[in-house]
């Protein structure tokens, strides 16, 4: 079976918290027997005539003053709306600047409370994703959002803080492609945690329509 591809943009050279090296590796790590995985901070990535050859996008950008272009976010919502998948990790949400990205995203990152050990629910066991994925904890940043109304979302995951249940992990569709979020990814260590690695290959697939 040839592997599909996968483009993994984030940041090397000014991260504001989250720096890509060592996440490529393990996310390269977590895909490999499924798709290589190019790995990128350029954001003219993004324009549609270099999306075209990916099967799938993942964000790991670390920049929250960041505005993408029109080119860029363009290219972003033609690629998904014609059938692309993008997968968004943790900080990768902070592509937000424009409100278009923010919609297909489904929400924008408002701010987090200091990381801790955090317990994670499955909501959604019914959906692809979710398959076999059981309850987990794991170090993390608690993020909180605020989720755009007209966005239709399935929740799949909540994590518990100070005894109440937040949303970390939501997909959907837009146009012809497919869009899922999952907070944890804080550090290397995030990816190294075997329940978190599972979620996120199965939610790559999804995302990707890549068959089995």
């Amino acid at each position: 079976m040839e592997k599909r591809k996968a483009l993994l943009l984030g940041d090397y050279s000014y991260p504001e918290f989250h720096p890509l090296q060592g996440v490529d590796e393990e996310i390269s790590h977590i895909l490999q027997d499924w798709m290589t995985v190019q790995c990128s901070e350029n954001r003219k990535m993004l324009l549609k005539e270099n999306l075209a050859s990916f099967d799938l996008c993942i964000s790991y950008c670390d920049s929250r003053k960041e505005v993408l272009s029109p080119q860029q976010t363009a290219g972003l919502l033609s690629y998904v709306s014609g059938g692309g998948g993008l997968l968004v990790l943790h900080n990768g949400i902070t592509l937000q600047g424009r409100y278009e990205i923010a919609q297909l995203m489904g929400a924008r990152f408002l701010r987090h409370p200091a990381a801790e050990q955090l317990s994670f629910k499955v909501t959604e066991p019914d959906h692809p994703i979710m398959e076999g994925i059981e309850p987990f904890e794991i170090q993390e940043e608690p993020y909180r959002f605020d989720f755009d109304p007209f966005t239709e979302k399935t929740l799949l995951m909540e994590y518990e803080y100070e005894g109440q249940w937040w949303p970390a992990a939501w997909s959907l569709s837009y146009g012809l492609g497919r869009v899922v979020y999952l907070m944890p990814g804080h550090n290397q260590p995030s990816f190294q945690h075997e329940g978190y690695r599972k979620l996120l290959l199965q939610a790559a697939k999804w995302a990707g329509r890549f068959p089995g």
